[in-house]
């Protein structure tokens, strides 16, 4: 873990992290959304459902690290696979810089959502072994 990445213990700032790499992938979804080769290629429409779809799904729930996470761990295999969708199709479309760089966010948005999902499964699991935060220690 680089000094700046969010710590395992704290899921509030995982939920950062995760919200700042949806960021990255709503301006994808922008860009595709707004190019003339989507009226071409309407199956580049997949990866812009799907980030919005997922986007809509945890701002809800930002509050929330235990419930952003769940529905994050509900939604992501459903975005890598638009993703995965869109890097097959894009270059079908269009072989510009930014379609081969959009590929490249997308795929790097996925993965990292996918490695804070990880750390905020392990962070959530440590808190709840520590002592305080587990029921069972008041059961006597």
């Amino acid at each position: 873990m680089t000094p700046d990445s969010p710590s395992l213990s704290d899921p509030g700032r995982l939920v950062e992290r995760a919200q700042a790499i949806m960021a990255h992938a709503w301006m994808v979804r922008t860009f595709i959304k707004h190019s003339t080769e989507v009226e071409e290629f309407p199956e580049l429409m997949g990866i812009v459902r799907s980030v919005f779809d997922t986007a809509r799904a945890l701002e809800t729930r930002v509050g929330d690290p235990a419930a952003y996470f769940k529905m994050l761990g509900k939604k992501i295999r459903k975005l890598e696979i638009a993703m995965e969708e869109f890097a097959r199709q894009a270059p079908e479309a269009s072989t510009h810089t930014n379609f081969v760089q959009a590929v490249l966010s997308i795929r790097t948005c996925v993965d990292d959502l996918k490695g804070v999902l990880r750390q905020a499964g392990a962070g959530l699991a440590a808190a709840a072994d520590e002592p305080g935060t587990n029921d069972e220690e008041f059961d006597s």
